[in-house]
């Protein structure tokens, strides 16, 4: 839910229209809706080189993952790895685009440990794995893109743990 519906939903809920402090809310949100945009198409347009490399940078750091018995041991399971990180990278894009967590709530996190327990797959490295994610993004941006994008990383990587 964007920070606009947010408002709208809060107003209706007290039967009163939008204040001038939520119109100026509104305002620098669509002011920086082009900046959010730009970010979205850059994580967009190099998520193969971020899960790639996060992926190898995961499996350096937990061989164990990829070994005989580990949950990312074989082409199979390793491709079901690498497209469980380019879902969550797709989910921080949602994100940063609506300028809010809600998609990385409603969508990512609702009963994720359950069934990552199930699997017998060790949350512990699903967060490690968008912490490796959040650290190659962070070095393809400037500083204050890495700190808006790096906020929703953070999010996900504390809901997950």
């Amino acid at each position: 839910m964007s920070i606009i519906t947010k408002m709208i939903v809060n107003a209706d809920a007290e039967v009163r229209y939008l204040s001038p402090g939520e119109l100026d809310q509104i305002k620098i949100f669509i002011k920086s809706s082009e900046h959010r945009l730009h970010l979205v198409q850059i994580l967009t347009q190099s998520r193969d080189r971020i899960i790639k490399q996060a992926g190898n940078q995961l499996f350096q750091r937990r061989p164990s993952l990829i070994s005989p018995g580990g949950n990312a041991y074989g082409n199979q399971m390793t491709a079901t790895c690498l497209r469980d990180m380019d879902y969550y990278l797709r989910l921080i894009t949602y994100s940063v685009a609506a300028g809010d967590v809600t998609p990385i709530q409603q969508i990512g996190i609702v009963g994720v440990r359950q069934m990552y327990r199930s699997l017998g797959t060790p949350i512990d490295a699903v967060a490690e794995s968008v912490r490796a994610m959040k650290n190659i993004t962070s070095s393809m941006l400037s500083g204050e893109d890495a700190l808006v994008v790096g906020t929703y990383f953070d999010y996900l990587i504390n809901a997950l743990q």
